[in-house]
Order: C-alpha cells, then structure tokens, then sequence
C-alpha cells in the first residue's frame, strides 16, 4: 500500500529553547521532518537544566548539534546546514540572529527557498517587540487571563500554556506548513513571523463575539461559556471531586432531567444571574448527592454532555485515551505520540538526543567548529 510521506524530506534547523519553539519543531518531528536542534556547547537548550522530563516530552525525534553563533567558524557552518534546510525556527527576541549574521536575509541569501520562522511573544513590530515575557504576561495581555477563573476570585493561570503552546507552537506550525506549501509551488521562501500575544488573542472568538454583542466584555466567570449558564458549569460532587456538566442545547439538558428523574427542574428559568440561581442551587444539591464516579457511570454515556472532571494522571488511565493510542511509554514513563490520526500515513516517534549527539554526523568538516 502507498503511504502519504507527510513531512519526510523536509529538514528543519531549530535554534528555539524552553516550551513553545520546541513543542512546535516536536509535532513536524512527529510528521516526519528531520528537525535538528542547534544548541550552545555548554549546557544547550535551558530546559535540560530546568525539567530533564519536559525537555524529553518535547524534544523527542530530533537530532542536536553544539554551535556557539558568535564565533565565525561556527556560524559559517550554521549557514553551511542553511543552504539544506527547507525551515529555521527561531526563538530570541527580534534583532538577536540579525547580529548573529543568521537572521533571515542572511539564509536567504544562501537559500532563497529557505521558510524562517520567529516564534516570539509579541512579535518582530509593535512597541513590545523587545520585551521579555512568558506565557502567562502573553495571556494578561490577550485578555485571555482575565477571564479564566471564577466569579469574584483572581485570575487562575492554569496548567496549559495557553499563549506558549496555541497561542504560540501551534499558529506558528500552521504559518511554516503554509509557507512550506507556498515554496514548493514558487519557489519563493518567506518570513514567518508568530506572535504568542496574536496567537492568543485569535483564539478568543466568544469572547470577542461578547464584546461585539455587549460593548464590553463580561466579568470573570460570568460570560456564556464561563459559568453564567447554570447547564454549561462545573460541580462539586459528594466525595469533592468535580462533574463538567456541559448540557449546554436543551436536548442534552432534558436528558440529564430525564436520567436524574427530576422533571421539576424544568420549570426553574435557565437563565445567567439571578434568575437562573434556583437552577443552579437545585443543581449544586443534586450533584452534591453522588460522588464524581456514580454520576459518570449513571450519565456520562447517555446524550447529556456530562463528564468526570480527570486529574492529569487519572487522565492517562482513561478508556477513551488507551483506545485512541495517544499515550506512549519511553523508558518506563508516559509521553504522547502525535493527536491526530491518519489513514495512509505513518507518523513517528524517537527519543530526547543528548548534547552535540549528532555533530560528526550532521556539521560539515570545518577547522574551528565547535564540538
């Protein structure tokens, strides 16, 4: 049977450190590219260091090669690979890889096909352009922070990098595998310039369609899909543990009614505010009389878009997630294989390479290159 080769053939020089670079070259690992991570000779990518099992998590498949830029010899051979790359991603702040001598006019220069991705936090214009910033001042910035959380409470950063990983990784993949597509018929390479800020913003359809609608955006935790509506909430169940109760269409909500025999509650208004609150009372009292695990096996199969609320581990163990295959094992701990499945194509795995593993394989033969 023929295969679709997705990304095989295409080589990516990755100089990006941390999260949202890396995450990003990890998925084209995972379809097939050849990605090599190009690190500094003492200590490499920071997240070594900061987390061995982060780095592991989002650096498998990938080859690593030691080049300390600011020498000549090394960013000769940089610009040596340069000429065999079809991407660069990059991760320093604007202006770094211009001084370099490796910035994007300067690969151009030796390979006029070349895609070069910056996948900054606020991108390469703008009066933020220089300044630093993790994932969460990206989603302060977005608006987004402001509404994750509950009524009244501050807000809560939560455990995915919101602006790292969609915001960031993933809007910078969908701009390398358009302009990927775009070279390959014109031949003509191109800047690719992701911001986490405008990443993040772009995600934030209801809340914008809040905005348009209202003027304003609404309070935390008080908008359409935050908690304002009393059948599209989370809660707490007899054993402390949480329910997403998601029965957002009125179908959904008849037939959790139906399933719990409560059909006075389809008299009370399903409204946002006050006057949904003797909904959502009744509803906190009927939840709040099973533990999380008796209302998953009484509801979660029916049509009513109720759930357990997982922790992260418990996750791992869920039926649905074995089923798909997500979850892999390397050396004895969980990792994830590529989401997406697909039917004339294999996607790929690998390990975390050590520091310079691929140097003799990959740098070309230069007196003065770092090894």
């Amino acid at each position: 049977m023929s295969l679709n080769p997705l990304l095989t053939g295409v080589r990516v020089l990755d100089l990006s450190r941390l999260l949202p670079g890396p995450f990003c070259s990890l998925y084209l690992a995972q379809l097939g590219a050849e990605v090599i991570k190009i690190e500094e000779p003492n200590g490499g990518d920071y997240a070594r260091a900061l987390s061995a099992d982060l780095f592991d998590i989002v650096n498998r498949g990938k080859k690593s090669v030691t080049l300390d830029l600011r020498k000549p010899a090394d960013r000769d051979a940089f610009l040596e690979l340069a000429k065999t790359a079809d991407v660069v991603l990059e991760s320093f702040r604007p202006g770094v890889m211009d001084k370099l001598g490796c910035g994007f006019e300067a690969v151009r220069a030796v390979n006029p096909r070349i895609v070069f991705a910056a996948l900054t936090g606020y991108g390469h214009t703008g009066p933020y352009r220089e300044r630093a910033g993790h994932d969460m001042n990206y989603r302060g910035y977005a608006g987004e922070l402001d509404q994750v959380g509950a009524t009244g409470q501050a807000p809560a950063p939560g455990n995915c990098q919101v602006a790292d990983l969609a915001g960031g990784a993933l809007t910078c993949l969908a701009g390398i595998l358009a302009a990927l597509l775009g070279t390959r018929a014109s031949g003509v390479g191109t800047f690719v310039d992701a911001a986490m800020l405008d990443g993040t913003m772009a995600l934030q359809v209801i809340a914008l369609s809040t905005v348009r609608q209202m003027g304003q955006s609404q309070p935390r935790g008080e908008d359409f899909l935050t908690g304002a509506m009393p059948n599209y909430a989370v809660y707490e169940c007899a054993d402390g543990k949480h329910l997403a109760v998601g029965a957002l269409e009125p179908k959904f909500f008849h037939e959790v009614v139906r399933a719990v025999n409560r059909p006075d509650l389809l008299k009370l208004p399903m409204a946002a505010g006050p006057k949904g609150q003797p909904l959502r009372q009744a509803l906190v009292e009927l939840f709040k009389s099973k533990s999380r695990d008796e209302w998953e096996r009484e509801l979660a199969h029916l049509d009513t878009c109720v759930s357990g609320v997982l922790t992260p581990a418990e996750a791992l163990q869920n039926e649905q997630v074995k089923a798909r295959g997500l979850v892999e094992m390397q050396n004895g701990k969980p990792v994830f294989g590529f989401p997406v499945k697909f039917s004339h194509a294999c996607t790929h795995t690998g390990t975390s390479p050590k520091l310079g593993a691929d140097n003799a394989a990959v740098l070309p033969a230069r007196k003065g290159v770092t090894a």
